[in-house]
């Protein structure tokens, strides 16, 4: 794997956002656009995912299924041990939810790295990207309510059947999330069209999908700039964990997708991915809501000032290159 490699345009853009934000320049994006790129981009991952599993069987995707809730539920645990050596509970129940959840754009970046050097993958890490949102913020959500009552316990008060209320609309909110939703609504779309009519809008959803990933990193890479000033804040320790954490999840990743899954070197990747992004769209606001005692600017600059980028401009071809190892390609 060469240099030329690893700067594919979509990592580019996302450095330049960063380089845009260092340099203090105006540059930014209309405010409804990033919205609009976020429902693209997802319909458009949904709709080729849908195609693939209709060539190869749902029943096919059940591994996928059974691994997907073993990361999603597992990883916010390991994540919540480890920020308690340091960090008070409610703060790490809501940024141990981010750690076992996904990150679709830097899923979609490691699927542009894959197609740009010919590198080809199975369509089960697609079901995998639409189920590990919910179980991470069932976690997150249910670490919180311990703490909180452990805590309250001490203090000699009661539970609060307000906070029951809340609880439990995280916990609808979690299935019914709009990216969730546009996920599997798309996939199931892809999956009931004949190829013939897919292939009338392939060009608008397939063709393009590349140049919208190109401008989402950018629009990314801004605000990941932005979140670098809130470092003093985080502490040393926090900015440890962001970088350690994904490559705990990818360990994990790498050994479920190459010893249990079985799957390519490029699957394999895209599994270790999983396993090693944070959520920054998904999650942020539950934990706003379902934990306000947690600070959100330390979760915020985690996940998107930290996490993000390492995993974008280091950790993808990093993963390909272990993916590549296990199997035995280096």
């Amino acid at each position: 794997m060469s240099i030329s490699d690893v700067l594919v345009p979509v990592a580019l853009f996302f450095a330049l956002g960063m380089f845009a934000t260092l340099i203090k320049s105006d540059l930014k994006l209309p405010p409804d656009m990033h919205k609009m790129i976020v429902v693209y981009l997802l319909s458009g991952i949904g709709l080729h995912g849908g195609m693939e599993l209709a060539h190869a069987g749902i029943g096919a995707a059940l591994p996928a299924v059974l691994a997907a809730l073993v990361l999603g539920f597992g990883l916010p645990i390991v994540a919540y041990v480890i920020m308690r050596m340091k960090v008070d509970p409610m703060n790490s129940a809501a940024i141990a939810a981010h750690y076992g959840s996904v990150s679709a754009g830097t899923y979609m970046t490691a699927v542009a790295f894959l197609t740009g050097i010919g590198v080809t993958f199975e369509a089960y890490p697609v079901v995998m990207l639409a189920i590990m949102e919910s179980p991470a913020i069932i976690v997150g959500l249910i670490l919180a309510g311990y703490s909180r009552a452990v805590v309250r316990k001490r203090e000699g008060g009661s539970t609060d059947d307000k906070q029951k209320g809340v609880f439990k609309h995280l916990l609808i909110d979690s299935f019914t999330n709009g990216s969730i939703l546009i996920l599997f609504g798309t996939m199931f779309i892809g999956a009931i069209v004949s190829e013939a009519n897919y292939d009338k809008i392939e060009p608008f959803f397939g063709t393009l999908l590349m140049g919208a990933l190109c401008l989402f990193l950018l629009d990314m890479g801004l605000e990941a700039g932005k979140r670098m000033a809130e470092f003093k804040d985080v502490g040393i320790f926090l900015v440890i964990f962001g970088i350690l954490m994904p490559l705990i999840g990818a360990a994990t990743g790498l050994v479920i997708g190459h010893y249990w899954l079985q799957y390519s070197i490029g699957g394999v990747t895209l599994v270790t991915v999983l396993a090693a992004s944070a959520s920054y769209i998904a999650v942020p606001p539950a934990m706003r809501m379902a934990v306000p005692e947690a600070n959100p600017s330390f979760y915020l600059t985690l996940s998107l000032g930290v996490t993000f980028p390492f995993n974008v401009l280091v950790g993808i071809p990093l993963y390909y290159w272990a993916a590549q190892y296990l199997a035995g390609a280096v």
